[in-house]
Parts: C-alpha cells; structure tokens; sequence
C-alpha cells in the first residue's frame, strides 16, 4: 500500500513539474516575440495605480504603447481598467490622461473603466469596439508586461479576436513574483475565463 501511495505522489509531482515547464516555457516564449501584424487596433491592458499615478508596471506598458502609436498614427487605443478599492480613478482614464499627456490625440482613445481582471478587460473592450465596429476577428495588438502576454492572447483568441501582442519590460522588483502568479492564473484562466 506505502508503494502505491509512494508511486501516486510521484507521478503527481512529475505532472505538476511537467506542467510549470510546459506552461512557464509558453509564457516566456510569447512574452519574447516582437509585433509584426497590422492591426485595427490597440488594447493595453489595465494595471495598479497607486491612487492616480500609474503603477511602475503600467507605466511600462504605457511606455511602449505610447511608442507604438506614435509610429502608427491611424491605429486607435482602447484603455481598458476598472476602479480598484484604493485608487482614486479608473486605471483607464489614468492612462487615458497619460497618453494624452504624451503626445496621442485624445479622439483616438476610447475608454473601457469597468473591467476587474484580464478576462473582463478583452471582454469590455471587445464590447467597447463592437460599439462602432461589426468586422469579424478584430485584430487586435495587446499591450501588457511580458510574463502576461501568453494569457492576455490566448483569452482575447477564446473571445474570437486575433491578437498580437506588445511586450512591455516587468520592472525588477516584481519578475519572480510575477511569474510565479502567472504560471497559476493560466491555468485559473483555461478552466474558468469563458
């Protein structure tokens, strides 16, 4: 009875080591590619502010947003976060004022500032877009941190875009943690985010 049990907790650590290998390896590799595709338009994704100021791993993401559009001036954004409990405003209209701040018309950005997670930033913005555009299979360019970029595509694909995605550097206090937290949210994210 001890071997069967032995071999059992064998077998469940070699599949759960497999499957941080596995998924960890699709996280790094699509956070490591470049956008390439035209697309019709821009989503970044929402992160933390700290009261009204963008958190530093937003502001990465607004970074290479910013640079993005600046090189792409036909293409328009959409700023997609809620209010979080201590946050002033919605993380969308913080980067809203960001990009406007920075050179980016403000009638090329359109604000999504409900969504509470990834899958309700894809899913509202998505809503936002279908506002005013019925094209099938939006291509979409999303713009996060890196370790976020394999769920982030991977769930806008689920909701019927074709995403690319833009990678943002993750700024160094967080890496580790970052994707040690991501490596559990995709797999929440392949059983619940529907």
């Amino acid at each position: 009875m001890k071997n069967i049990i032995l071999r059992i907790l064998v077998i469940l650590i070699l599949i759960g080591l497999a499957s941080v290998i596995i998924i960890e390896g699709l996280i790094l590799n699509e956070g490591s590619k470049k956008a390439t595709n035209q697309v019709d338009y821009v989503i970044i994704l929402g992160a933390r502010l700290y009261g009204d100021i963008p958190s530093p791993a937003l502001l990465e993401r607004l970074k290479v947003a910013k640079d993005y559009l600046i090189e792409n001036k036909e293409v328009k954004v959409v700023v997609t976060g809620g209010q979080g409990i201590d946050e002033k405003i919605p993380e969308a209209q913080a980067m809203a004022k960001y990009l406007v701040a920075n050179g980016i018309e403000e009638n090329r950005i359109i604000i999504e500032d409900k969504a509470t997670n990834t899958f309700e930033n894809l899913k509202f913005s998505l809503d936002r877009l279908r506002e005013f555009d019925d094209k099938e299979n939006l291509k979409v360019l999303i713009v996060t941190n890196k370790h976020h970029i394999f769920r982030a595509k991977f769930l806008a694909k689920r909701l019927g875009m074709d995403p690319d995605g833009l990678p943002a550097k993750i700024p160094p206090t967080i890496i580790f943690q970052s994707y040690l937290r991501e490596y559990l949210a995709v797999i929440k994210s392949l059983i619940f985010d529907r």
